[in-house]
């Protein structure tokens, strides 16, 4: 394993240093190159030649051409503007006074619909805009790096010594009999029992599906986290991570979902089959928050209705506007390709209802965000935190939170409840498979915490969640 780890690590890294091309945090990923493969979504204006797939790479890639392509033209902007003096002052479209800058997506390739333009609302009883918190930021070269003194980037030295000199104890057993009974796959309560669906009252139901996918349901919406139904995480179906445990259920098995927030582009968290099939069966109703930068790739894979943010800005479902949606600080990193080193954005979500609140974090590292984040937003009646592919320390503490680290998470945010993602799906680190829930009991015990107030589910499973949980 660790020899083959490393094959695919040197060829990457020799494409596209200093980190490697498509590495989604664990098993690093097979090259794609500027040519249209299966698993991508084709850019924008594709024909199939190379020749001029290369061309229209260069001209996305400076920092001149992004600004066009992101504000549009300005006889579209002024349309844009027109329009939003013609609506009313509803939450869904107005803006926080402390607004950066206003972004208008219409004007790349929005085909004529506002539920593609970038649009925010204040969430005036919770936005404490006196206090200081850490804003987005982009290097000389335009590409987004982390602003704190914890992260380091993964270089190719420090990628190989993990690939050839760490031991993987991840050890899943080859037997789906002893994989059955270690880590059972539910089937999801709204496939037994569909009209039951989306019915919680002033409470909130949260079911795992595996990995980082979570589907909420609160404050009469129902959302899912980073999903990926597919059996890899990779740019093929051929070859790449490939999960030990299957999805509980199917796309179509779903029920009708209001919205997902993606928190960063590696391929264990953004899946393109998933996404298409999401697309396909949703269409324009089903609502998607994005990262900063993500927006034309979700409009290469047909999706209209796509709200891309920076950090601290916030939208909301339409017809919803009582439930807000904050892309938050995370420390992590983006990378698809050999050349879109971090044009994304990563983050977590802050999920903010009258009735009910919800952090996910999405992958990262420790870092103090999180405690503005608990600051501005908290508490929250639940959040979902990973607790996986966190070993060795030495390697994956910059990118990946170890479960202590979740547990601190869990208080920096002002969590009542938390839920464990991000384990006991993909083999992505070298800890052994079922280590993560013990690893977190162990922390819980430590801060004096219960194993109620930072759960673990199975596949499939469902926990049902009062407004009252966590209070005396």
């Amino acid at each position: 394993m660790a020899r083959s780890r490393a094959l695919w690590s040197c060829c990457l890294q020799l494409a596209a240093l200093p980190s490697v091309a498509g590495w989604s945090g664990g098993k690093p990923q097979p090259f794609k190159g500027s040519c249209w493969r299966a698993g991508e979504p084709p850019r924008r204006g594709w024909s199939g030649t190379m020749e001029e797939e290369e061309e229209e790479e260069e001209e996305d890639e400076t920092p001149q051409g992004q600004q066009q392509q992101q504000r549009g033209s300005s006889s579209q902007k002024d349309m844009d503007k027109k329009t939003d003096e013609e609506q009313p002052l509803t939450a869904c479209n107005q803006y926080p006074k402390e607004a950066v800058r206003k972004r208008q997506n219409s004007g790349r390739g929005s085909r004529g619909s506002d539920s593609s333009r970038t649009s925010r609302k204040s969430f005036r009883l919770d936005y404490r805009l006196e206090e200081d918190v850490t804003k987005s930021k982009r290097g000389k070269d335009g590409k987004f790096v982390n602003p704190w003194p914890t992260w380091k980037s993964p270089t190719l030295p420090n990628i190989l010594k993990w690939s050839l000199m760490e031991k993987n104890n991840s050890n899943v057993p080859c037997s789906k009999q002893e994989l059955d009974k270690e880590l059972p796959v539910l089937k999801p309560y709204f496939v037994q029992k569909p009209e039951l669906a989306g019915k919680t009252g002033t409470g909130m139901r949260v079911t795992w599906l595996g990995h980082a996918s979570v589907m909420v349901e609160m404050d009469e919406l129902v959302f899912l986290t980073d999903p990926i139904f597919s059996q890899r995480a990779s740019p093929t179906q051929l070859v790449g991570p490939k999960r030990f445990r299957g999805p509980p259920c199917t796309v179509q098995q779903l029920p009708k979902i209001d919205a997902v927030m993606i928190s960063h582009t590696h391929y264990d968290h953004l899946d393109y089959n998933t996404v298409t099939s999401l697309n396909e069966r949703f269409g324009s109703e089903l609502r998607w928050f994005v990262p900063l930068g993500l927006l034309d790739w979700m409009q290469r894979c047909g999706c209209e209705n796509v709200i891309e943010l920076d950090w601290w800005e916030e939208n909301c479902v339409p017809g919803h506007d009582a439930v807000t949606f904050v892309f938050t600080p995370s420390q992590h990193w983006c990378k698809r390709t050999a050349t879109d080193d971090n044009k994304v954005l990563w983050g977590s979500w802050s999920v903010l209802g009258p009735w009910n609140r919800f952090f996910f974090s999405g992958d990262t590292g420790y870092c103090v965000a999180f405690e503005q984040i608990g600051k501005r937003f908290g508490p929250f009646d639940l959040a979902a935190i990973p607790i996986g592919a966190y070993e060795p320390r030495w390697f994956m503490k910059y990118q990946h939170v170890d479960p202590e680290e979740a547990v601190r998470i869990h208080i920096d945010v002002q969590a009542k409840k938390s839920v464990a993602i991000h384990w006991g799906t993909f083999a992505l680190a070298n800890e052994y498979y079922l280590d993560p829930p013990v690893k977190l009991n162990e922390a819980l015990e430590r801060y004096g915490l219960k194993e109620e107030d930072f759960f673990v589910l199975n596949h499939g499973e469902s926990r049902d969640l009062s407004t009252n949980d966590g209070f005396e």
